[in-house]
């Protein structure tokens, strides 16, 4: 069992891709990368299995914990490395375990049958909120945070990745009011179950990295939210390049 909280905040990232799903480096550049930037920690993640999307890794399983193994013996006297998943709510497929943690989220939503990408683009948003929720888009995020409210029961996860992953495209509140008294109940209800299960928040930088935000998730409102409760952070960069390792550590930490 790691624990997450007993270190140096800005001394580790468990949360990174590489080539073996949807990153752009190898396992072996992220971790050179973190030990150029001083980690001690460095987590590999493969993402799991969403239906309808082939863009996972998760077929790739055993030669993804092969490398990380490999890589754990190699640069032991250097940095600690561990082997992650990041399982989605909506994956029910069954791995032969292996991994030293699991990262839980919520990627897609499904309705009638059909998913729908939370996270892929402005317009696939408004899309999923005209098909799957006839145009009002709080029944789409109410929706979003039902299952982030059961995601931690779901993946049986040690961290909750990006708790407020349905805000990535809304910069200037372009596709939804976040004082909305509907969007503020959601968050509420599902920060309120989560923060039960004593198991930290990501302060996920990856976001802004790639030019989607100018803000970590979760944004101020909800992150003060789970402050007020009692809950607990790490900093991610969710990085899926080398360049991306612990990206901006020394201006967010003070989120901490």
């Amino acid at each position: 069992m790691i624990d997450f909280l007993d270190t140096n905040p800005t001394k580790q990232d468990f949360h990174m891709h590489t080539t073996f799903c949807d990153g752009k480096d190898t396992p072996e550049d992220m971790v050179l990368s973190a030990i150029e930037k001083g980690l001690e920690r460095v987590g590999i993640c493969i993402h799991s299995i969403l239906p309808d999307y082939e863009f996972t890794g998760i077929k790739k399983e055993l030669a993804f914990k092969q490398t990380v193994t490999e890589l754990k013996e190699k640069y032991k006297d250097k940095i600690k490395v561990y082997c992650g998943l990041e399982r989605d709510y909506y994956t029910d497929q069954i791995t032969d375990g292996g991994f030293d943690y699991v990262i839980g989220a919520v990627h897609i939503l499904v309705v009638n049958g059909k998913s729908y990408l939370v996270d892929s683009s402005k317009q696939d948003f408004i899309d999923g909120v005209n098909e799957g929720f006839s145009g009002d888009c709080y029944a789409y995020i109410e929706e979003y945070y039902r299952c982030v409210a059961d995601v931690v029961e779901k993946t049986k996860c040690d961290f909750i990745a990006h708790v407020d992953l349905v805000s990535k495209f809304n910069e200037d509140n372009d596709l939804f009011d976040e004082n909305h008294p509907r969007y503020v109940k959601a968050y509420r209800d599902a920060v309120d179950k989560l923060v039960k299960y004593n198991i930290p928040f990501e302060i996920n930088l990856g976001a802004i990295s790639r030019g989607y935000r100018k803000q970590p998730y979760p944004l101020p409102s909800v992150l003060e939210y789970i402050k007020k409760k009692g809950g607990k952070f790490i900093l991610s960069s969710d990085s899926h390049t080398k360049e991306n390792v612990a990206y901006m550590y020394d201006i967010w930490k003070k989120l901490l």
